[in-house]
């Protein structure tokens, strides 16, 4: 297990994360440190309130790329439809067809 330290609103945390993911949670670190208002350390609410909104600010981003990122269908909330789905399926097997007709070209 390793450790990487994340600096917040002025202020070190150590936190562990597996062998490779120090710089995901670094950038992920660097993310919140710039959602944080820098009056919020000040305020008499102190750190937690402005982590807080920081939090909000950022989950309120991700659920507008959820939003916009998912097509809505008849049959499903947030997925695709039935029909779509379907038409995806058939389009997938046509150009399965087609790359068994006419394989690429093998690289040398």
């Amino acid at each position: 297990m390793n450790k990487v330290t994340l600096t917040i609103g002025g202020r070190d945390y150590i936190v562990a994360c597996d062998a490779g993911e120090e710089a995901h949670l670094g950038k992920l670190g660097r993310m919140i440190e710039d959602k944080l208002d820098p009056q919020a350390g000040h305020s008499p609410h102190g750190e937690a309130r402005g982590l807080l909104f920081a939090a909000l600010l950022l989950a309120d981003e991700l659920c507008e790329l959820r939003e916009s990122a998912t097509p809505r269908g008849d049959d499903e909330p947030g997925g695709l439809s039935r029909a779509a789905l379907e038409a995806l399926a058939e389009r997938l097997e046509a150009l399965a067809d087609e790359f068994e007709r006419h394989p690429p070209a093998q690289a040398s």
